[in-house]
């Protein structure tokens, strides 16, 4: 059964309300359900909605919130922000002093623009693209060398452009190729200048809200949205802890109460981990890690890394024998050999006198005199 669910959390991550809806409902069109919940339901005056760029849209905010007197916090999609950097009003200089910092935009009456750059997540992005458009050159180098080989040449137009568009489909990356096509070669290069573009935006977001600074600062704007994590955990323990799926019911009253038992789970689970967080692996001292921070936006302090492994043709350490003080050989032996454990080796008059040793590696444990 195909479904769709959203979640009402507080400010601190507790769920309140969850309703379904049929799985060919589009996120934004679920929206103007929250408002009247949230202003009949629960008698809520002031409410400020706190959603993704997919949820809460511009059309949402013009057709909905606005008229309902209610106060968002969203972000910019990524046109949205090229926009603001062709028309001057986002100057990616900023960035280079500070990592937060907010602008007004006419485009966004009534607006603030609170604008971040996060070098962690730029570093991330970037590394993730030079990935993917190597094996996407990769890929399509394999083609071209397919229209050229000398036995059973790759031929026909259509044949090659279906081979394309397989690569396009799996790495999303053949926007940044400028691609020919004959019937029978494929030529590509490089859009520098337009993934030159794109990287110089790595890690840039940009959050829109109607609030006031005086009502909630730069830093809470950013502060609010993250929480938003708080929504996405909640989905992510739904799906693996909780088994939501598989839904055995197909009537929608029975539905909705599948979906309603699974958020009292995840209710009593979150008391759980907040009572017992100070014996869990939980951070549950939140203002002291967030007083570490030079921003909001700022990645938190990187745990301390493990010391790597020495390599595997690393020399072996040496020590001295302790077996017998006459000789000192090394160990491990020069040759695997089977370890035998220590014994007390004792000898007749009669024995032959035990030979000198003579200062090679030994390959026992122990001298022939030496007693354990």
């Amino acid at each position: 059964m195909q479904i769709v669910y959203g979640l009402l959390c507080s400010p601190a991550g507790i769920p309140i309300a969850i309703e379904v809806f049929e799985g060919n409902t589009a996120d934004p069109k679920t929206l103007a359900a929250q408002i009247t919940k949230l202003k009949t339901r629960f008698g809520l005056s002031n409410i400020a909605l706190v959603g993704d760029r997919g949820m809460i849209t511009s059309a949402r905010i013009d057709k909905e919130l606005r008229p309902a007197q209610l106060d968002w916090i969203s972000a910019l999609r990524a046109p949205q922000i090229n926009a603001l950097v062709n028309q001057g009003a986002l100057q990616l200089s900023l960035f280079d002093q500070q990592n937060l910092f907010e602008i007004t935009h006419p485009d966004y009456p009534g607006e603030r623009l609170v604008c971040c750059h996060n070098p962690a997540l730029a570093h991330q992005r970037a590394r993730k693209r030079d990935e993917l458009l190597a094996a996407t050159e990769a890929e399509l180098a394999k083609i071209a060398a397919a229209t050229s080989r000398a036995r059973r040449p790759l031929r026909g137009k259509d044949t090659i452009a279906l081979k394309v568009g397989t690569v396009r489909n799996k790495f999303k990356m053949a926007k940044h190729f400028d691609l020919q096509i004959s019937d029978d070669s494929l030529t590509f290069t490089r859009k520098s200048d337009q993934i030159a573009a794109e990287a110089a935006l790595d890690g840039i977001y940009v959050l829109r809200t109607s609030l006031p600074d005086h009502s909630l600062g730069r830093d809470d704007v950013v502060g609010r949205y993250k929480d938003l994590a708080d929504v996405e955990r909640f989905f992510r323990t739904l799906n693996s802890e909780l088994d939501v799926r598989p839904i055995r019911h197909r009537l929608a009253d029975r539905v909705r109460a599948h979906l309603f038992l699974r958020m009292l789970s995840y209710y009593i689970s979150w008391h759980m981990k907040q009572a017992l967080a100070p014996i869990l692996f939980a951070d549950n001292d939140k203002p002291a890690a967030a007083a570490k921070r030079a921003d909001p936006v700022a990645p938190p302090n990187a745990p301390i890394k493990p010391s790597p492994r020495p390599p595997a043709n690393a020399p072996k350490t040496t020590t001295r024998c302790t077996a017998s003080p006459a000789c000192s050989p090394t160990w491990p032996p020069s040759a695997p050999t089977r370890f035998n454990p220590p014994t007390t080796c004792r000898h007749s008059p009669k024995s032959p006198t035990p030979p000198h040793c003579n200062g090679e590696p030994s390959n026992c444990s122990t001298s022939p005199t030496a007693t354990a």
